[in-house]
């Protein structure tokens, strides 16, 4: 049987099908990432697996385009959201970043309560002495975060697996 007769969203080519899966994101995800009160990650859980690991992941890579990991936390540092990205990035086979992301959440959660208007991720972390620890994380997470010339490795990973467990996305 063509692994793409149950799951005809599987014949588009990459660009297709990650439109696709970003329109289906976008009809099932709902509440404010940017919260504190655990309301976006609550609304993940009842996603499939590998849909909840998508948009959990989502906003890392938007992170790591326009930030860095460590400001990552700034913004999404919500201890729920922190362990969906965690487990999500694991579950899209993304050990290397996983573990990257896990010990920037350990130097960063400590710090989540000063970061605010007043005080940045980076001035959080020069306070406490941590910014060369910062900054070797941030330029590890960059690093696996590329596939070829600046291509998302979260995106390529939501691709390659979209099209092996279809069910755990679209079901």
């Amino acid at each position: 049987m063509d692994s793409t007769e149950g799951w005809p969203v599987l014949r588009k080519d990459d660009a297709g099908l990650l439109d696709e899966i970003q329109a289906t994101l976008g009809t099932r995800v709902q509440g404010d990432p940017y919260s504190s009160d655990g309301s976006f990650a609550s609304g993940l859980a009842s996603l499939p697996p590998g849909l909840r690991a998508m948009a959990a992941t989502h906003w890392l890579d938007v992170s790591l385009a326009l930030d860095s990991l460590t400001w990552h936390f700034g913004n999404f540092g919500e201890p729920a959201l922190v362990a969906q990205t965690e487990e999500g990035l694991r579950e899209l086979g993304l050990t290397e970043l996983a573990d990257v992301f896990s010990e920037a959440k350990t130097l960063m959660l400590p710090l989540i309560d000063q970061i605010g208007p007043e005080l940045s991720p980076d001035e959080a972390l020069a306070r406490a002495d941590l910014s060369e620890r910062g900054k070797a994380v941030d330029h590890r997470a960059w690093d696996l975060g590329k596939t070829g010339a600046d291509q998302s490795a979260i995106y390529d990973a939501w691709l390659r697996y979209a099209r092996n467990h279809p069910e755990r996305v679209f079901g």
